[in-house]
């Protein structure tokens, strides 16, 4: 009898699989780290903390402390995306533009160590992902990597972990409206189906899944996934209750001398007020779909036809972020406290300087939050001084490598990638105390989301859907938690043994 055929089938990672050539960018694959930058990943939490205090004196030392020591419940992983800016005195700052629970980044990162080909695949599998996972009362089952996007990376991190672990890992795709997905959840635990059609329970999983994942990954599960779906609602992958979850945790550092610095921010604005806010900014702003990722659902806003523009759109989600609008120092939005503007890269050969951000991705290890691996992206043209009105204001401020193809996959524009190498990180115009707080910035809005998490959690380990609701009245997006498969299975989540 013939086996049954199922599309894209989960595939079995033997320990030894991982090929370096295969998980990172071809030309990643020669480079060298930029000094500046294995010398700020090597600097223990003592010499980060006491660097950071020095240069900010009205910081409180032993908060910061507790803050790099902090166990998350739920948020073990992130990535923060953020701009060099300056303030109209000049004080430049490192700005959150959001932080993301499935951060991509390893392909891009030059190896802190040639020996050591895994790099941070292996680091993350077998100091994070490993420890919490084995810490938690798990149900029988297999370790799986699962993931929508990002094949290079997800590879990567089945084979790594299959090496780390010593055991054979589970890769599986599951799409978003895959209407036949080799993956779904029963009674709380995660199964993958083979090519022979049988299916495997799972006890532990490295997740990637990334285009709403709450329709497929349900908020109370057994299977110990990394991250957690309650990470994205907490802020993770939605902007709205992140800009809430900053805001909140602000409050609570008052007094330290610390702050999650973001642009200014309206939540919950509905898609008619639009225009209203916009206006409120002085015709400069950003919109966001709170929870779009990948560049996508962002829009920069500089006139009267951009707007009008993305009102004509057709949209999933009834709820809307207006933001700042971080520009050139002539066209910036300016604020409540003020006007930021781009700092942008030193100036090359043709005197012409680019927007550029920041990928800081940190992971959770039994000695606290460390960094773990950096890029940088520049947008397609050159910052002017003066916004042409035939002129796309995306262009110059987007930075997103990300394009989304007519057929539901993924390129990626690489020209634009920025490495931690000796040649590109110098165009950046960076050094060790402007890393520090960007990792400081990417700490702290972390701890905000996970905290979140926390508190949209019941004392039995249940998702609150109620209070979730309240926070983010968007019927379309709690529609689709409630529609998840599996959904509702009252499974409560294994806590740390801890």
């Amino acid at each position: 009898m013939t086996a049954p055929q199922f599309s894209q089938p989960a595939v079995r990672v033997s320990p030894g699989a991982f090929e370096h050539a295969q998980h990172y960018y071809p030309r990643v694959l020669n480079s060298q780290i930029h000094p500046t930058v294995a010398h700020f990943l090597a600097l223990s939490t003592e010499r980060l903390v006491a660097r950071y205090c020095h240069m900010n004196p009205r910081v409180d030392r032993e908060r910061l402390h507790e803050l790099f020591a902090y166990e998350p419940r739920f948020f073990a992983w992130a990535g923060s995306d953020l701009f060099n800016v300056a303030t109209a005195q000049g004080q430049r700052q490192m700005v959150i533009i959001e932080t993301n629970s499935c951060p991509s980044g390893q392909k891009s990162m030059p190896l802190r160590d040639e020996t050591a080909e895994e790099g941070g695949y292996a680091l993350l599998m077998e100091r994070t992902f490993l420890p919490r996972a084995r810490a938690r009362r798990l149900p029988p089952g297999e370790l799986a990597v699962v993931y929508d996007k990002n094949p290079m990376e997800n590879t990567g991190y089945a084979a790594a972990l299959a090496g780390v672990a010593g055991e054979p890992v589970w890769r599986v795709l599951w799409h978003d409206r895959d209407p036949d997905p080799s993956a779904r959840f029963d009674d709380g635990v995660l199964h993958v189906r083979d090519e022979a059609g049988s299916w495997h329970p799972i006890r532990a999983a490295f997740r990637y899944v990334t285009q709403k994942p709450w329709n497929r990954l349900p908020t109370n599960v057994r299977t110990f996934l990394l991250n957690s779906t309650r990470c994205c609602l907490a802020g993770g992958r939605n902007k709205a209750v992140a800009a809430k979850a900053y805001d909140i945790f602000n409050a609570e550092l008052a007094g330290s001398g610390l702050q999650i610095r973001t642009p200014e921010t309206i939540w919950d604005v509905g898609h008619s007020e639009v225009p209203l806010w916009v206006k409120s900014l002085g015709g400069l702003a950003v919109i966001k779909n709170p929870y779009s990722n990948a560049g996508q659902g962002i829009w920069t806003i500089t006139n009267d036809s951009e707007l009008k523009a993305f009102m004509k759109l057709e949209q999933d989600y009834d709820q809307f972020i207006v933001q700042s609008l971080i520009g050139n120092y002539h066209w910036s939005s300016k604020g409540r406290a003020g006007r930021l503007f781009h700092v942008g890269t030193v100036p090359n050969k043709h005197v012409a300087s680019y927007v550029a951000d920041l990928r800081m991705m940190v992971h959770w290890t039994p000695d606290g939050y460390r960094p773990l691996a950096m890029y940088a992206r520049r947008a397609r043209e050159p910052l002017t001084e003066k916004l042409e009105a035939q002129q796309s204001s995306w262009d110059m401020l987007g930075t997103n490598l990300s394009v989304k193809l007519g057929d539901g996959g993924w390129d990626s524009e690489t020209q634009r990638l920025m490495l931690m190498d000796r040649r590109d990180f110098n165009a950046l115009g960076l050094g060790i105390d402007d890393l520090t707080e960007a990792l400081v910035q990417t700490l702290l809005s972390v701890i905000a989301i996970d905290k979140m998490a926390r508190e949209l959690t019941t004392q039995k380990g249940l998702f609150r859907l109620k209070l979730f609701s309240s926070m983010n009245n968007d019927p379309a997006l709690v529609g689709e938690i409630t529609r998840c498969p599996g959904g509702r299975v009252p499974a409560p989540l294994p806590e740390p043994s801890a």
